[in-house]
């Protein structure tokens, strides 16, 4: 009897050290990596961080596969990272909604960024623009913000969804202006911007992305960019904060995260490797393509950044009295 449990003792004790030494033997990554953006295929948010990924995993050497999972405004697609193994193999998509305005906008959310989540890194930021139709009597954002005055609760702007960083930045400007406008959701940017053009609406602050190629086909016209300062990619378009709202800035960020819990090696080796390859003036060019910037800030900088959102757009809702979210 004591020589079968020694025996036991003494297999249990071998296969923990096989185990240790297959992992030794087979580092991260020895699989796909499985990347969930909450959010369509197709859209800017998975344009982009595919943009990316492709450029990581020549740095990594990881093969990755993104999985869409949209909807609940991104909260469906986090709690799958959040429910995943945090062994290095799932990554989630991150941004300015699903990290910084959903906690402040929904009473229930299915995970918490702080305790569930570990920032990699940020990736880009993609702008939004204030835009009219192009036959619209308003030329500036002077002009805009004198007609608001002028006949408080006539006009209307719309976004992409309630607690959309166009809807954000829409609420921000109304209160830095003291206007009184009507916030119209919409599904989706399409369907707005379509009436937008058709008359329907007096203005639309939208993904500069999507607004772009209306713009460009002389559909659309731009008063202003959220940025704090003049953009490269649109040099001609003046920012708010230089139209009469000093201060102002609303612009759309993404990053990667991992599920709490994830090797610390793991979280270093995929964070080094996105700071590097955002260096790479191959990734700067095709984010560029696609209308958004590389981001230039550390994993450190970029979990400092995540926490001073959250402050700032919690406070938005708070003092604007948007409805919080079930």
């Amino acid at each position: 009897m004591r020589l079968t449990t020694a025996f036991k003792a003494l297999a249990l004790s071998a296969a923990c050290c096989f185990s240790a030494f297959a992992q030794a033997a087979d580092p991260w990554p020895h699989k796909p990596v499985t990347v969930i953006v909450a959010s369509a295929a197709g859209g800017s948010a998975d344009v982009l961080t595919r943009i990316v990924l492709t450029h990581l995993a020549k740095e990594t050497n990881a093969s990755f596969v993104v999985d869409n999972r949209p909807g609940a405004a991104g909260n469906i697609g986090m709690a799958q990272v959040k429910r995943a193994a945090p062994d290095g193999y799932t990554l989630g998509y991150g941004n300015i909604n699903t990290l910084a305005i959903n906690p402040a906008l929904f009473t229930r959310l299915p995970y918490d960024v702080r305790q569930d989540f570990v920032p990699v890194g940020q990736m880009f930021s993609i702008y939004n623009l204030l835009v009219v139709r192009a036959d619209s009597p308003v030329k500036n954002v002077a002009e805009l913000l004198a007609l608001a005055k002028k006949s408080p609760g006539k006009l209307s702007y719309a976004a992409a969804g309630t607690g959309s960083s166009g809807h954000m930045g829409g609420e921000l400007l109304k209160k830095m202006a003291g206007v009184d406008v009507l916030f119209i959701p919409y599904n989706g940017d399409p369907a707005s911007l379509t009436d937008l053009a058709g008359g329907r609406l007096d203005y639309t602050i939208t993904n500069a992305s999507v607004a772009w190629p209306l713009i460009k086909s002389g559909k659309l016209r731009a008063l202003a960019i959220t940025s704090r300062e003049r953009v490269a990619l649109y040099p001609n378009v003046p920012t708010l904060n230089e139209s009469g709202l000093k201060g102002y800035e609303n612009v759309s960020w993404g990053g990667l995260v991992v599920p709490k819990g994830t090797p610390q090696p793991i979280v270093d080796k995929l964070g080094t490797a996105l700071e590097k390859v955002l260096k790479s003036d191959q990734l700067r060019q095709d984010l560029s393509n696609a209308n958004a910037v590389a981001a230039t800030a550390t994993r450190e900088e970029f979990v400092r950044f995540i926490a001073s959102e959250q402050k700032k757009w919690a406070a938005l809702v708070e003092s604007a009295k948007i409805p919080k979210q079930n």
